[in-house]
């Protein structure tokens, strides 16, 4: 008789820490996410917004928020190209390894100075400006927190590794990694090897996106589409006294 043949655990592969890092928490901040977005739309739709606060202050507003928006887009742009665009895929189209990596490091640092600056101006801002400051919560600080810790580390993780050090292709381990928590075959071994700035760039994203749904940062999902055909809004006063200034014929109030 023939005896079973044990397959090894992934546990026993790659390690219990490894697993719960690169697998365990990829899932579950990706169903926080989801999960967590519908729960949101559903019970607390007009809670749904940025809060705005430009009523409150302008001058810094313009200049923060353009510039962190910007940055924030083609570092977003640059990040679903690099992690789910295979290697093999630009290489087809004639893109060689060293103009991706010169361009994705360029086009990545600009971008990610933009969002920065434009981030320390709005935290700036909110910090010094008494009404903004008051309208802050503790929601707010906390998704400041997350959100400059990732940006933070994601900009020092490109520094490090492609200016000052030797260089670093995260397409052939980190891209691989986050396809495969995709195609339900995690492989956490990829990024057992990955440069630590990396690893925390990428934990503290998973943070970030398990935060999400519950912050102020759900605007980014939404398009203000039916702005362009709602009614006019009337507004009335209730004051009966509506001032001082005879009303002309025609205009007198009624009842």
């Amino acid at each position: 008789m023939t005896a079973p043949t044990h397959h090894p655990t992934l546990a026993a592969t790659a390690g219990t820490g490894p697993v719960l890092l690169w697998v365990v928490l990829p899932y579950l901040s990706l169903a926080v996410f989801v999960l967590g977005h519908i729960w949101r739309y559903r019970y607390d739709k007009f809670g749904w917004t940025t809060r705005s606060s430009q009523l409150y202050e302008n001058r810094l507003l313009r200049i923060g928020s353009p510039l962190f928006h910007f940055g924030i887009l083609v570092v977003l742009i640059g990040h679903i190209g690099g992690l789910l665009v295979p290697k093999s895929w630009t290489e087809a189209a004639g893109i060689s390894e060293h103009t991706y990596h010169v361009t994705a490091v360029a086009l990545g640092t600009v971008a990610g100075v933009c969002t920065l600056g434009g981030l320390a101006i709005l935290i700036y801002r909110r910090r010094t400006v008494g009404p903004v400051f008051s309208a802050t919560t503790r929601n707010d600080k906390a998704m400041y927190v997350l959100l400059t810790a990732t940006i933070v580390l994601g900009l020092a993780a490109t520094v490090a590794a492609n200016i000052l050090g030797g260089g670093y292709d995260y397409r052939d381990t980190i891209s691989p990694w986050f396809r495969s928590i995709f195609y339900l075959q995690p492989d956490p071994a990829l990024m057992t090897g990955a440069p630590v700035l990396f690893q925390l760039h990428a934990l503290s994203a998973l943070l970030l996106f398990a935060a999400w749904p519950f912050t102020r940062l759900v605007h980014m999902l939404t398009a203000p589409l039916g702005y362009v055909t709602r009614p006019y809004i009337v507004y009335r006063s209730r004051d009966v006294g509506l001032g001082a200034r005879a009303p002309r014929r025609g205009w007198e109030r009624v009842g």
